[in-house]
């Protein structure tokens, strides 16, 4: 997998995992399942990411009794992980669009293919 990719995943990885809890309550391996079939994270990234959302008061925990099986720990969201989605969300709302502007400019006349330089490169020499 390309080196860029997984950065941008694990960046984004917390802010997924707060919207996917504010649909409704989930247990661990609910959450990686979906974000697995979404963005291509699997479970190795997503219990530490859990214990340290609990530990900073995102999420917090109870246990569901399973009938194939021990009790489901189930993760909800918090107060603090509400506000804290909101801030990402608005956060990330404007930086996809600054960097979308930035790779695909409405006026540079380029399909929004990613090819071809879509702002005139200007170099000054310096003398």
């Amino acid at each position: 997998m390309d080196p860029n990719l997984v950065q941008f995943k694990k960046g984004v990885l917390e802010l997924c995992v707060l919207a996917v809890l504010s649909q409704s309550d989930s247990y661990g391996y609910d959450i990686a399942s979906r974000l697995s079939d979404a963005i291509g994270m699997g479970e190795g990234t997503i219990y530490p990411l859990m214990r340290r959302m609990q530990k900073e008061g995102l999420v917090s925990t109870y246990f569901v009794e399973s009938s194939s099986g021990p009790p489901r720990k189930y993760y909800t969201l918090t107060e603090a992980g509400r506000v804290s989605l909101d801030v990402q969300r608005e956060a990330w709302e404007g930086f996809s669009v600054a960097v979308t502007a930035i790779l695909r400019p409405p006026d540079s006349g380029k399909p929004p293919d990613g090819r071809g330089v879509p702002f005139p490169l200007i170099v000054k020499r310096s003398e």
